[in-house]
């Protein structure tokens, strides 16, 4: 195991375990080890997701920091993904941060921050183009995808594999 690796996940977790004010909204469930860690994400405000809960997935190698967590959304034990444009069924996230925009000195609460913003700022519910397709051939860890990340202005973004 990478030393910075495990001194970086020993620090965050420390540090969302003892902060005194949370983030609203984000709520650690497990992380036994430094390999998966399981927070649920409430989406506040006015917004087409109010008053739901999302369980989201991250699973550390030891390249982390310096490369992103995979990250998804859980689908198992009763929880579901939510319907969102960038989002596909089996949990998987659309997300340049998850991919090309990721940088070490982001962390894994501000991932939980991004994307409980990004559920926000949503302005219809509905299905990634190409997602039956995409989940039917879609690895098991969603590093192991190139996403191409289009301008979010349009009215129809692109997932495309």
């Amino acid at each position: 195991m990478s030393t910075v690796y495990t001194r970086r996940l020993s620090k965050e977790l420390a540090e969302i375990q003892t902060e005194t004010k949370p983030p609203i909204g984000i709520r650690l469930l497990k992380a036994d080890d430094f390999e998966t860690w399981i927070f649920e994400i409430e989406v506040l405000g006015d917004s087409l997701y109010r008053g739901e809960r999302f369980g989201l997935k991250f699973r550390f190698d030891n390249s982390y920091p310096f490369s992103a967590p995979a990250v998804q959304f859980v689908v198992d034990s009763g929880m579901k993904a939510p319907v969102h444009p960038h989002v596909y069924t089996n949990g998987h996230i659309c997300a340049s941060i998850l991919g090309d925009d990721w940088s070490p000195t982001l962390s894994v609460m501000a991932v939980c921050i991004t994307i409980q913003s990004m559920l926000a700022s949503c302005k219809r519910k509905e299905l990634p183009e190409g997602n039956d397709t995409y989940v039917r051939t879609a690895p098991d860890n969603p590093k192991k995808t190139h996403f191409v990340y289009d301008d979010d202005t349009s009215p129809f973004p692109s997932n495309r594999v």
